[in-house]
């Protein structure tokens, strides 16, 4: 459905402050296939945009720290996938945490939303949640 108000609106990017920069481009990158696209400044300073794949972006910036992490507002970051299964693999394997294995399920919605989901804590506790819709 298009946005009446504003047309050709999307998502750009996600942004994540990290406690551990380089881990978390580490993670994104060699993990989870992002591209570095585009990266600045020093120090705490610093900061990147991550292709993920299909023209969205995930930003990282090196400022982050542990009261920001507790006062985040976002439960999740969904990224949408024809394969969550090997996604969650991917991010097992480069250090991911555990939240969800791979499984498939009805949201009960309304229409029923049957989904294939997994989730997966990153580098700086971050909900990662491995989304595709049957």
């Amino acid at each position: 459905m298009a946005n009446k108000k504003i047309p050709n609106i999307g998502v750009h990017h996600l942004a994540l402050s990290a406690l551990d920069y380089d881990k978390s481009i580490k993670f994104y990158t060699e993990g989870l296939g992002f591209e570095l696209v585009a990266e600045w400044g020093e120090g705490t300073g610093r900061g990147s945009l991550l292709d993920i794949g299909n023209g969205s972006h995930f930003e990282i910036f090196a400022n982050g720290n542990e009261n920001e992490q507790k006062d985040a507002k976002f439960a999740h970051y969904a990224f949408a996938t024809s394969n969550p299964d090997l996604a969650y693999e991917n991010a097992m394997a480069a250090g991911a945490v555990s939240q969800m294995e791979p499984k498939s399920l009805e949201i009960p919605a309304t229409p029923p939303l049957p989904v294939r989901i997994a989730f997966v804590r990153g580098p700086d506790g971050e909900v990662l949640e491995f989304f595709k819709v049957l």
